[in-house]
């Protein structure tokens, strides 16, 4: 290294680092030694670079920047894989021991209990007997026609319980 490159990179450093390593250590989480090291390398690359130096027009700046967010780009990548953890190495799944399911029947009672006898009769024939809406109809001695609206009305009335109870979908 010449003397005059030397002074021009004392001088890129002393005019850019402080920017530079201030622009740098929000990238990586506030580590601040890993800041610097992104900045020393963004000069030594500009120092690499005898045009960078040498520009006599326009701020060296915007590609000082740009090298260093490069810098942390490619760290992070090459690092990405240090960071994940395999699924065979993750948490152990827990097995289902049926607990949900009793809680979410025990909060759907619960709604249920809030609908009129009417709503509560064709949810019981439509979805826990299982029945179609004719059947419904025969065994709830109504018009299909009436089933199919009490359930539309049932559910709306069930959603806006469980809504009520803080259950959200």
């Amino acid at each position: 290294m010449t003397s005059r490159d030397e002074h021009l990179v004392r001088a890129l450093y002393a005019d850019h680092a402080t920017a530079l390593w201030s622009f740098v250590v929000p990238l990586v989480d506030g580590d601040r030694a890993r800041a610097q090291d992104i900045v020393q390398e963004t000069m030594l690359r500009a120092w690499r670079r005898p045009e960078v130096l040498g520009q006599a027009h326009g701020s060296v700046r915007p590609w000082l920047f740009t090298v260093a967010r490069h810098l942390v780009i490619d760290e992070w990548r090459r690092h990405r894989t240090d960071r994940d953890v395999p699924l065979e190495a993750g948490p152990e799944a827990s097995a289902d021991d049926g607990t949900d399911a009793v809680l979410d029947s025990w909060i759907v009672a619960d709604a249920l209990t809030r609908l009129s006898p009417q709503h509560r009769a064709v949810i019981d024939q439509c979805y826990y007997q299982g029945r179609t809406t004719a059947d419904a109809a025969a065994v709830l001695g109504i018009p299909e026609g009436t089933v199919k609206s009490r359930a539309h009305y049932a559910l709306r009335a069930l959603r806006a319980a469980l809504h009520e109870m803080g259950v959200t979908a």
